[in-house]
């Protein structure tokens, strides 16, 4: 069990999650570094169940722990939308949005709504345990072997859009999403601080101890 992972290709997710787990001397690998091309399909109800799909089938293919997340942006002018759909928003006949594009057909939908557009960002965390490796796993975490193999972590981060985009950095809804405590977008945020305040960054804060169990020298 020396490496983790990461169920993604979005570079921007890798980054974020290479620096939250940067201090914890785990080994992280990406589909590309093992040559591995899947592509499981997101028609999952919850945030849960795809990111638990993701995590699972990864797990599977590599024979490897692995840790899948799915987000969304929940904003409530829109009922929650774009949420699960986040990474699609506004796309059509199979033609994908780009990050900017979405952007901005989220403002065109929230023109005619009243101010302040609140919002937040949703993460879930999945960590997946091949059956290869259970037995290991399992006395490491210290339950029985029957036990589950996959454990699920979330994270919340609050906040509104604001019609004009702000920051170069992170990716997606970043640019347009204020932290109002603060006065900055994500995107404005260096990663250090955006990887102690984002949906993601508290989900993976908890997936933490039992990474740390699962990788850890001693079993």
């Amino acid at each position: 069990m020396n490496s983790l992972l990461i169920a993604t290709n979005n570079k921007g997710k890798v980054e974020e999650l290479h620096q939250l787990l940067k201090d914890t001397r785990i080994q992280l690998v990406t589909p590309a570094d093992i040559h591995l091309n899947l592509d499981v399909h997101e028609d999952g109800s919850t945030y849960a169940e795809n990111a638990a799909r993701k995590a699972t089938a990864f797990a599977q293919a590599s024979g490897l722990i692995s840790l899948a997340d799915d987000s969304g942006l929940e904003v409530d002018a829109l009922g929650g939308a774009p949420g699960l759909y986040s990474a699609r928003y506004g796309s059509t006949n199979g033609e994908k949005l780009s990050d900017a594009g979405r952007r901005q057909f989220l403002l065109q939908n929230l023109k005619d709504k009243p101010r302040p557009w609140t919002a937040r960002f949703h993460a879930t965390i999945a960590v997946a345990i091949p059956e290869s490796l259970w037995s290991q796993a399992a006395s490491r975490l210290k339950i029985q072997e029957q036990g589950s193999g996959l454990h699920m972590f979330e994270g919340y981060c609050p906040g509104e859009i604001i019609p004009e985009e702000r920051g170069t950095g992170g990716f997606g809804y970043d640019p347009i999403f204020l932290l109002p405590e603060l006065g900055k977008t994500m995107a404005e945020l260096p990663m250090d601080e955006k990887n102690r305040l984002s949906h993601r960054a508290r989900a993976v804060m908890k997936s933490r101890e039992i990474l740390e169990l699962l990788f850890s020298k001693s079993s």
